[in-house]
């Protein structure tokens, strides 16, 4: 008979442990979702998640400078001695093709940090000039000499109306 008890015990023992484990679980799955849910971005940084920029007024090889999730987003349109430069061209050290880097040929749309040590370039000679360390960018924004190894990133936008871009949605 004593033998008998000991094994409901065992059972017992083991539907219990199964049970705490499981209830365990559950608890520290519950316990993680807010911090996994304070990852997320906040509200504030989700409205700034796009940036529209108003292309009215803007005369070949005029520049403007935009904000975009806290970047400068170099605005440029192109004059045909520019674009020309700019499609004779395939960059130096990160080559790659102009009809490539823009949706326009007029229109070249780049986040304007340098991607050697993030520093704000210059438009200057034939394109720009990073003066911390002296790397160089063509008209599309295609590094021609560093230290920086990368090209001028290009955000995703889309022109949502002739005068109209839109930064951040592609």
């Amino acid at each position: 008979m004593a033998h008998d008890e000991a094994l409901g015990n065992v059972g017992r023992r083991d539907f219990l442990f199964k049970v705490t484990t499981v209830v365990g679980g559950v608890g520290v799955a519950a316990a993680t979702v807010p911090f996994i849910t304070s990852m997320n971005p906040s509200a504030d940084l989700l409205a700034k998640a796009t940036t529209e920029v108003d292309l009215v007024g803007m005369e070949p090889g005029h520049m403007r400078t935009v904000a975009w999730q806290g970047k400068p987003v170099f605005v440029l349109r192109r004059t045909e001695e520019q674009i020309k430069l700019a499609v004779a061209s395939k960059g130096g050290l990160e080559p790659m093709a102009d009809q490539q880097r823009v949706k326009q040929a007029e229109w070249l749309v780049v986040i304007g940090v340098c991607t050697h040590m993030g520093c704000v370039p210059n438009l200057e000679g034939e394109g720009w000039t990073c003066h911390c360390h002296g790397s160089q960018y063509d008209y599309s924004g295609r590094v021609v000499r560093g230290p920086a190894g990368k090209n001028l990133e290009v955000p995703p936008y889309h022109f949502s109306a002739a005068d109209k871009l839109v930064i951040g949605e592609a």
